[in-house]
């Protein structure tokens, strides 16, 4: 099921609104290096390869259109990456296939405005270890932005820290990303550990 106003531009003006390593850097994703990365909506690999370059865990990334997933799987293997797996997948229908408590970072980008933001979330969580990290970034809310959703459904910052913390994430910090995209912002959730939860 594709979400509502979703869909790619093309590549080029896609890219121009991103320095990619950049954001990567700035929302922990690989932070030590040997970590497990589940991305949700994959794309062109924007983001995928930027990640898969810190770390020496597998990057995971899924999507629904079968000509991205070829084109990433065809540019990994094209640059060596070998801990790129592009999987073909409905992940808002029927989540990501992966075992519970396996994924180190869940990247959630310019997705939080589809229909059922908390269920997306919660497959974020699921996947994640205890002490995982969730990034998510989105578009600002501000119709003066070049592209993104309509602004009847374009989630506020504030919007998606509750979502997050609604599918048992904690919130950690609100991450200013203008040196790496004007148009967007990031938050960084941890999964909590049971101790955690608990105390």
């Amino acid at each position: 099921m594709k979400g509502r106003e979703s869909g790619m531009p093309d590549e080029a003006y896609w890219a121009s609104f991103y320095d990619a390593d950049c954001i990567v850097a700035k929302l922990d994703c690989a932070k030590a290096g040997t970590e497990s990365i589940v991305e949700f909506g994959g794309g062109y690999g924007t983001f995928t390869f930027p990640a898969a370059r810190r770390t020496s865990g597998t990057v995971h990334t899924f999507d629904i259109e079968p000509e991205l997933v070829a084109l990433v799987n065809r540019r990994a293997k094209e640059s060596g990456l070998n801990n790129v797996h592009a999987g073909l997948r409905d992940f808002v229908a029927e989540g990501t296939g992966l075992p519970d408590g396996s994924m180190d970072h869940a990247m959630v980008f310019n997705l939080l405005h589809l229909e059922n933001p908390v269920g997306l979330l919660l497959e974020a969580f699921r996947v994640l270890k205890p002490g995982g990290l969730v990034s998510i970034m989105h578009w600002k809310y501000d119709p003066t932005t070049p592209r993104g959703p309509s602004m009847a459904i374009r989630p506020k910052p504030g919007q998606c820290r509750a979502w997050a913390e609604a599918a048992g994430f904690r919130f950690l910090r609100d991450q200013d990303l203008v040196e790496c995209c004007q148009h967007h912002y990031g938050l960084l959730l941890v999964r909590p550990s049971a101790k955690s939860r608990a105390a």
